[in-house]
């Protein structure tokens, strides 16, 4: 668990030496703030920061959130100092050959040869609207297909882009249905692959889907915005050859704000052509020194990106590079804890595993006396309630996901479908220190 004031020390040698840094250009006057309106303004800003839940806690395995590697928090804070802005190579110099180092890994981790593209983004979101800006560009008039677990935003950005979208059914495993796939596939220009889906952490298929994709002459995005990262321990996963065939995809989408340790927001997007760069050709009213390099800004939508998140990418891969042995210990700790809770959960009386955890999320429910879909929403919803009402100490934090009562009574065919959806308990194990706590939270819920 990061105890950030500890580092205070190291923190304050490093802005002494960038404060030396800004003096040997001469004094400059700056309009000070008064030091107690700030000590209060700050004492104001904690008291409200308090109101969170405990993000930073193992106790808290609700949404896909948590604190930032306490390295990447220094060098975000030492950066910002300064505020470079990578948009182009005069806004941050330093920070701008950070960036293109980060990508240069990412790429290399996935698969990609030279020469390829790619720069950081602002987050998952934006990086996906890009790669679907460069789909449409590419087949104009096709459509951009994603299946039923996707991300949400999938759809509204094929709106935003103009673009029709095809949502493909799933099964009760959350794969898509190939019969829907085949039957439209000469209207599909791009097929999005999720790599670690937002609910319950799906793996799609991409190793067929790459092979049906090929046959039908159709692109294929890899949205691994959440999984992304666990292609580094691909080896002690249920499907290698998916992770093995990530090089193949036309473009992939990873955030390194969920498991790369990074503060919000920070994205990034890969594409294989370079070629794809074409597509942001723009002119720009502004003369740069460096003119003559190509920008970040050129290569992306978003113009304004905080050179900041670049320097604290760029520092935590310098102490965890992307190895099994760098950030793939802290990826199999996450996984570990995954796996020892879906251990205890089967070992439960009350509570029953929804699908096997494919990375680090898993979902189960409360078993009912009343087998119905309904009895199951209310218990699960119970649960959950209850955990936010305990002592801090002896509480917990889970979220909840809703499901279709087909795939549900699919699987639990003892179960009455008296309602159409229901909602089953959710916990995202991201943090490294879950590993460890996995017994405790267990204890707290009551399995």
């Amino acid at each position: 668990m990061n105890n950030f004031s500890r580092y205070l020390p190291q923190l304050e040698k490093a802005l002494r030496s960038l404060d030396a840094w800004r003096s040997s250009y001469g004094e400059v006057v700056h309009r000070e703030p008064d030091s107690a309106e700030v000590e209060k303004i700050l004492t104001d800003l904690v008291s409200r920061l308090e109101g969170n839940y405990p993000f930073h806690h193992p106790q808290y395995a609700g949404q896909m959130l948590k604190p930032p590697h306490a390295l990447a928090w220094l060098a975000y804070l030492l950066t910002a100092t300064i505020n470079p802005n990578n948009h182009a190579l005069d806004g941050g110099p330093p920070t701008s050959e950070m960036e293109r180092e980060c990508v240069d890994r990412l790429a290399e981790m996935c698969g990609y040869p030279k020469p390829r593209l790619g720069h950081l983004t602002s987050a998952g979101t934006i990086a996906n609207l890009e790669a679907l800006f460069v789909a449409r560009e590419i087949h104009p008039g096709k459509a951009i297909a994603a299946t039923a677990g996707a991300h949400y935003t999938h759809r509204r950005m094929c709106h935003v882009l103009g673009v029709s979208f095809i949502e493909i059914p799933v099964d009760a495993d959350g794969k898509p249905d190939m019969g829907t796939l085949n039957s439209m596939a000469s209207d599909i220009g791009t097929l999005v692959v999720t790599m670690g889906t937002t609910g319950l952490g799906t793996v799609e298929p991409l190793a067929q889907l790459q092979l049906w994709a090929t046959d039908h002459g159709i692109r294929i995005h890899v949205d691994a915005a959440y999984g992304g990262f666990f292609t580094l321990i691909s080896e002690h996963l249920d499907s290698p050859a998916d992770w093995d065939a990530l090089h193949l995809a036309d473009s992939i989408v990873i955030d390194p704000h969920k498991h790369g340790l990074q503060p919000y927001g920070c994205g990034s997007v890969l594409f294989k052509d370079p070629a794809a760069g074409r597509f942001y050709k723009h002119d720009s009213p502004y003369t740069y020194f460096t003119s003559g390099d190509l920008h970040l800004g050129e290569i992306s939508l978003e113009c304004s990106r905080a050179g900041a998140s670049a320097a604290a990418f760029w520092a935590t891969l310098q102490l965890l590079p992307l190895t099994m042995d760098g950030l793939g210990k802290v990826l199999m700790s996450t996984r570990n804890a995954a796996m020892d809770f879906a251990g205890l959960v089967r070992k439960s009386t009350r509570f029953e595993i929804y699908a096997e955890p494919e990375l680090d999320i898993v979902g189960y429910f409360r078993i009912p006396e009343a087998k119905s879909v309904s009895e199951v929403s209310r218990l699960n919803k119970e649960v959950f309630d209850q955990g936010m009402k305990k002592p801090s100490h002896l509480g917990y934090h889970l979220s909840l996901f809703k499901l279709s009562s087909d795939h549900f009574t699919e699987k639990f065919p003892d179960y009455r479908a008296d309602s159409e959806t229901v909602t089953i308990l959710r916990s995202v194990f991201m943090k490294e220190e879950h590993e460890e706590f996995i017994d405790e939270l267990a204890e707290r819920i009551g399995l």
